[in-house]
């Protein structure tokens, strides 16, 4: 019998962790860090909800951290095997890991300085792991192409497709022995769009008879990417006629990509200023550095731009690695724009250039991408009066300002053709959906409520078996 556990990732969108127990093996699909209330957030991600000695081998959708970054914790948790995944999943781990280490250590130090100094009611925080962990779990990393297929356990093969969602992301399909029935597994990740620049579109696997999807955004349309461009564009206009800046939290991987093109080609078509756009993130300078070695995810259109010109690169960009020149950018009281990570602005420089910022009705705060409920990115976009940063409340006098169109995830229409194009290319039979939360999820009132916790694990039995 084949069976599914949802120990993470499950009635929540972030800390995506799921357990494939099959005649002969388990497989962990993703092992990623669950982001929300810090108290919450740190207790959750430092008592793993599993036993790393049962796990016969992990696969790893993509790069982002609520993917990938409890690895670490599983590895120094005496987790020995391998970990599986596309060669630009490891490649943007190296840095993405490396760095999440890096922002943990640093935000413990920062923290416990002000609870020393300030006398702030806050507990102390240690890291999660450090640079040690994740050397040790890029070591055990496999990189497995596109669309070959590889042995990773007794009776279980895997295959990658594109996922189309951010570099390097990854469909991921188990060919699974059930006592001698084959059955074939699809988890998703997270799904990505049509049309979107860069990447090419989400690939459509055949002969699925269980599919594991997400629906971050099940419940709504994406607006097309070419307004979100247009809307961008007029946010910037608006913010530099009366002299401010615009602060854009992004994630370091794709977000930060896309927003870079986009305003490269905004910039071209002379819809904005010529004013300083600053990617002001060590990571995200690591991450385009990575963008440049994988031309092989591009869609065509990328590709021939690549040939003639970078996508990632013009004029008034000035990537920052350096932080005494962050710290410059925010004591100058010139119109730009910085795109800076965190995406859910937890952690990172974002922080300090909110800090700021937050406070002058001349500035605003954009928003490109999904907030986990209990972050500061979800506070923003609920548009509170005051808001908690570095552990100190704040008014907040920005504008605030959300374009959703630019999500990498899948919308509803996107979510259901790909399973009813899954479902015509074999015979599915059953669909998990296991990033949906009641709290942005409406239910009839005759639906039963969910039991357990977010956390809760469930198990889910495949078809026939």
């Amino acid at each position: 019998m084949i069976t599914v556990e949802f120990v993470g990732a499950a009635q929540t969108v972030t800390g995506s962790m799921h357990l494939v127990h099959t005649p002969h093996a388990t497989v962990l699909l993703d092992c990623g860090l669950y982001q929300g209330r810090r108290r919450e957030s740190i207790e959750r991600n430092k008592n793993l909800p599993l036993d790393p000695q049962k796990i016969d081998a992990v696969v790893l959708s993509h790069a982002h951290i609520d993917h990938s970054g409890a690895l670490p914790l599983l590895v120094g948790n005496g987790y020995q095997g391998d970990i599986y995944t596309t060669p630009a999943t490891r490649d943007l781990c190296a840095a993405m890991l490396e760095d999440a280490a890096m922002i943990q250590a640093a935000d413990a130090r920062h923290i416990n300085k002000m609870i020393d100094r300030d006398n702030v009611d806050m507990d102390r925080v240690d890291p999660l792991y450090t640079a040690v962990e994740v050397e040790r779990t890029l070591g055990q990393t496999t990189c497995v192409p596109y669309h070959r297929t590889h042995t990773i356990a007794e009776g279980v093969r895997l295959t990658f497709f594109d996922a189309g969602h951010v570099l390097g992301s990854a469909i991921v399909v188990l060919d699974v022995d059930d006592e001698g029935t084959w059955k074939r597994l699809c988890f998703t990740g997270d799904l990505g769009r049509k049309n979107m620049p860069i990447l090419r579109d989400p690939e459509i696997p055949d002969r699925v008879d269980a599919l594991i999807t997400e629906s971050t955004y099940g419940d709504r349309f994406h607006a097309p990417i070419q307004e979100m461009g247009d809307e961008l564009a007029e946010v910037i206009r608006r913010t530099y006629q009366r002299g401010g800046k615009v602060i854009i939290p992004a994630f370091a991987l794709e977000r930060a990509q896309e927003l870079v093109f986009a305003l490269k080609k905004a910039e071209l078509e002379g819809k904005i200023p010529r004013l300083p756009v600053y990617v002001d993130s060590p990571l995200t300078v690591k991450v385009t550095d990575v963008f440049r070695l994988h031309p092989e995810c591009y869609d065509e259109e990328s590709r021939a731009l690549l040939r003639r010109d970078s996508p990632f690169d013009f004029p008034t960009l000035e990537y920052v690695a350096d932080k005494e020149e962050s710290v410059r950018i925010d004591a100058d009281p010139s119109p730009c724009v910085i795109i800076s990570a965190s995406g859910m602005c937890e952690s990172g420089r974002v922080l300090h250039h909110l800090k700021a910022t937050i406070e002058d009705d001349r500035n605003t705060v954009c928003i490109v991408g999904f907030q986990a409920q209990h972050t500061l990115g979800r506070r923003l976009v609920e548009k509170r009066a005051r808001v908690k940063i570095f552990g100190v409340e704040r008014d907040r006098r920005a504008e605030v300002v959300v374009l959703n169109g630019f999500s990498a995830h899948a919308d509803q229409r996107e979510l259901v053709e790909f399973a009813v194009a899954a479902r015509d290319r074999g015979k599915l039979r059953r669909v998990a959906l296991c990033t949906a939360s009641p709290s942005r999820r409406p239910r009839s009132p005759s639906a039963s409520p969910p039991r357990g916790s977010p956390t809760s694990s469930r198990r889910c039995p495949l078809p026939g078996g």
